[in-house]
């Protein structure tokens, strides 16, 4: 069985390769990249130029590839078209399965951003003949790090989420729940959600940062255009900011509050919660 991940040389897809090197015979394993020198850590894995962006590079990439894990890549608005054509090579290639990550919730109705390219591309997957599973991570458990450091600091938690709730997951639990997949039966045309331990609101933020940082913490509820305008003034693009706030009025509208199972089901440990990432746990 010949395994492959592709963007091996990002953040998520080089902890599932590390992963996936530990649990098979680094000889089945094929690590795709843009950038190929980057994953010279991974010297024992078969290393193969894959650019979605390129699609004449990937009949090569996929070549005698049984079990795919196809990571999104990061150029929301432009990676719909790039990734449907990465799953018609792959089926072309006769690879077995595809493992996609994906989003919480890719309906019409939820306001994330990022949800048409993962909801398109799932239904590439679907038509595409091969068998697939889909991994739904919610927001990664890391990027409220610095959410909590600037409420320690001002004493405020600004949020356009509302009431909503989250359940963060760290990027480490996703890349295990990725290699179980890979390695794993019994998980054909099947979409996931990949959680924490528990959905948390604004309001249990602002504990958590208050019992980190020893004060009190309010929490300052915006509209989706005053947080964009904060993001901005703090010094990110418009683009990212209006996807930070589209996270925002998703968690508001309860599409990211959904808690599973899946991390430890697949992996046979329990998940890592935000207060264990804080250093609370």
């Amino acid at each position: 069985m010949t395994y492959a991940i592709t963007g091996a040389s990002g953040h998520f897809a080089g902890l599932a390769a590390e992963g996936l090197l530990r649990a098979v015979d680094p000889s089945d394993v094929v690590l795709i990249s843009r950038r190929p020198e980057a994953l010279r850590r991974f010297a024992d894995a078969d290393l193969r130029l894959g650019d979605f962006a390129r699609p004449e590079t990937l009949p090569a990439a996929f070549a005698g590839v049984d079990i795919l894990l196809l990571t999104s890549t990061d150029a929301i608005g432009s990676r719909l078209d790039e990734q449907r054509g990465a799953v018609a090579a792959a089926a072309a290639a006769g690879v077995g399965r595809i493992i996609y990550t994906s989003v919480p919730d890719p309906v019409a109705a939820n306001p994330a951003l990022v949800v048409p390219d993962h909801a398109g591309t799932e239904e590439a997957l679907r038509a595409s003949g091969v068998r697939w599973t889909a991994l739904r991570n919610n927001l990664y458990a890391h990027m409220q790090v610095p959410t909590v450091q600037q409420a320690i600091a001002s004493g405020r938690l600004f949020t356009n989420a509302g009431d909503g709730r989250t359940a963060y997951v760290t990027r480490e639990d996703c890349a295990a729940v990725a290699v179980a997949a890979l390695t794993q039966d019994g998980h054909d045309d099947v979409a996931y959600d990949v959680t924490g331990p528990e959905a948390l609101g604004p309001d249990d933020l602002a504990a958590l940062a208050g019992k980190l940082g020893g004060t009190p913490v309010e929490v300052v509820r915006v509209d989706d255009e005053a947080y964009v305008q904060g993001l901005l003034g703090a010094g990110l693009p418009e683009e990212a900011a209006r996807v930070v706030a589209s996270f925002g009025a998703s968690a508001r509208g309860g599409h990211l509050a959904r808690v599973s199972t899946t991390v430890a089901d697949l992996t046979g440990r329990p998940p890592t919660s935000l207060a264990e990432v804080l250093g609370l746990g």
